[in-house]
């Protein structure tokens, strides 16, 4: 399917966006009126872009099918600070009931059944619940359309942050499993980053992985090592050196068996090896074939 973005229905495109730009994280938003009235909603079109200094983006865009502007986007014009919060799987749920679209002066914190704590550098009061926070002095604001579904990049600067000692670990880093966060998917849908979602994968910054052109053809074109398989093998800096197989150890009589049973059944039993991490054993599988 090819799609033009200017041959379908805004809100048709808007689905597929958000169905396919997955997760996002959840910008939770406190902001104030120049009258000191609070407001709290959440918006998923957010991220971090910068460390020095730090600043994050969200965009509180304008309603689809009325055109009209959240109280979010209007108190910003108005007090340009905010509080972004991350939203931890248990707020989810109070964080959903204050996206609803309450009426202009009514405080979401209360709705939601949040706790109200006086920030220390900006007006807008953080949630207590949330177990990241970032007092926000806003940069700049651009608008990018003025029809519905356009979006209002909001440009944030951090000046405080706030973390609960509940999701660090020993070292004094964010520990995922700890923090239990949460992101939007498409429609109804949201994720939550725990369990099996979590898995480490190491940046090539102290090596450079040879690449999969380098990766012998027998096992670039396998039919049974995916894509992720071939990246994992192709991560090392230069093909390793044959080494035979000897004795009767547990690896020596896999790969006899596996050799008697051809090609197919050696690559299968390299794959099991890279999906257990085990990339030297899968080498050694691969590099044995005659």
């Amino acid at each position: 399917m090819t799609i033009d973005p200017h041959e379908i229905p805004m809100a048709r495109m808007h689905a597929l966006l958000l169905g396919s730009v997955i997760p996002r994280p959840i910008a939770f938003a406190s902001t104030v009126d120049k009258n000191g009235v609070v407001n709290l909603s959440p918006f998923s079109y957010f991220n971090c872009f910068g460390a020095n200094p730090p600043l994050m983006i969200f965009s509180p865009a304008r309603r689809g099918r009325d055109n009209t502007t959240k109280h979010t986007y209007e108190n910003i014009l108005e007090v340009p600070e905010v509080v972004i919060h991350i939203v931890s799987y248990s707020m989810v749920y109070q964080m959903s009931l204050a996206s609803g679209e309450y009426p202009k002066g009514v405080n979401e914190f209360v709705k939601a059944g949040f706790t109200e704590v006086t920030s220390l550098k900006i007006k807008p009061p953080r949630v207590k619940e949330a177990p990241v926070a970032f007092e926000c002095k806003v940069m700049q604001v651009i608008p990018t359309g003025e029809k519905g579904g356009a979006g209002n990049l909001v440009i944030c600067e951090v000046i405080m942050m706030h973390v609960s000692e509940a999701v660090l670990d020993d070292s004094g880093r964010i520990d995922p499993h700890k923090l239990d966060a949460v992101a939007r998917l498409g429609g109804d849908w949201y994720c939550r980053v725990q369990g099996n979602a979590i898995f480490k994968l190491p940046k090539p910054l102290d090596k450079v992985g040879m690449g999969m052109d380098q990766l012998p053809p027998h096992i670039r074109n396998s039919r049974v090592l995916s894509g992720n398989n071939l990246g994992l093998l192709a991560s090392v800096e230069k093909l390793p050196e044959r080494k035979t197989f000897e004795g009767h150890d547990e690896e020596t009589v896999a790969f006899e068996r596996a050799r008697l049973e051809g090609e197919e059944a050696i690559h299968k039993l390299a794959k099991n090896y890279v999906e257990q991490n085990r990339i030297d054993e899968a080498w050694r599988v691969l590099l044995n074939i005659i």
